[in-house]
């Protein structure tokens, strides 16, 4: 029943999810952008604490190893993005000689 339980929960977090992105205006993609980054920043805590488990096998602290890498990744290459993004609007300063 766990497993049932955790399905369910899956299947509709990502149908809001994906409602709720579907949805955004493009002018809120920065914002959103910044949002997911403090999501994939929650898992690379989770992967962590999973991957030091003391009496984890061998096959979960490989996944949670690559769950680290993947998820810190994602949250270094958005920063990255979102800061990027966020240049495009500031106003360039004069050039004065």
């Amino acid at each position: 029943m766990n497993y049932e339980f955790g399905l369910y929960v899956f299947m509709l977090a990502a149908f809001i999810g994906f409602e709720l992105i579907r949805r955004v205006s493009p002018l809120l993609h920065t914002p959103l952008m910044s949002l997911t980054n403090a999501i994939a920043s929650i898992s690379v805590v989770g992967a962590i604490l999973v991957s030091g488990e003391e009496h984890a096998s061998t096959l979960s602290r490989v996944l949670g190893f690559i769950a680290v890498v993947a998820a810190t990744t994602n949250l270094v290459s958005g920063f990255l993005i979102t800061d990027r993004m966020l240049k495009m609007f500031r106003k360039r300063e004069p050039n004065t000689k």
